[in-house]
């Protein structure tokens, strides 16, 4: 697995493909949730996944800033294709490392299916909110990463 982190104007077409295959194959498909993934917040985001051997997308996430003059960092469309090899670990770390150093993070946000809130404690991710039913159907709670200090 290779870990690639890039600006949308980064990105290969077939890096951008795998990504959006497996955004389809995770959130429509196996979650059975139509939605309008294309939100054109992809344009502006920092992509971050794991890329294995044959150029598939295994995971990912996106990072955009929802505020920039606050350092407010919004973390959407976590995925893992592969489970129980710690890669979706990998990836979450990986991503609020370069939240918190790369883009000078204050906070970070995300609204986490609501089975999925113990993984992202484990970054410092706190819930912020009830579980909320959101576009897709599905429960989440908001939740939020604060520096100390």
């Amino acid at each position: 697995m290779t870990l690639k982190i890039k600006s949308y104007e980064e990105l290969t077409k077939d890096e951008l493909y795998e990504i959006l295959r497996s955004r389809a194959d995770i959130f429509v498909v196996e979650q059975d949730c139509p939605y309008q993934d294309l939100d054109g917040k992809d344009r502006r985001s920092i992509h971050v996944f794991y890329e294995d051997d044959d150029g598939r997308v295994s995971a990912y996430l996106r990072l955009f800033y929802r505020d920039e003059s606050a350092k407010a960092v919004q973390m959407g469309r976590v995925l893992t294709l592969v489970h129980g090899t710690g890669l979706g670990g990998r990836l979450l770390h990986e991503g609020m490392e370069y939240a918190r150093n790369v883009m000078g993070a204050k906070s970070v946000y995300l609204e986490a299916q609501t089975y999925a809130v113990g993984y992202y404690e484990k970054e410092g991710l706190r819930v912020l909110s009830d579980e909320i039913i959101t576009v897709d159907g599905l429960p989440h709670v908001r939740m939020q990463w604060t520096k100390e200090g």
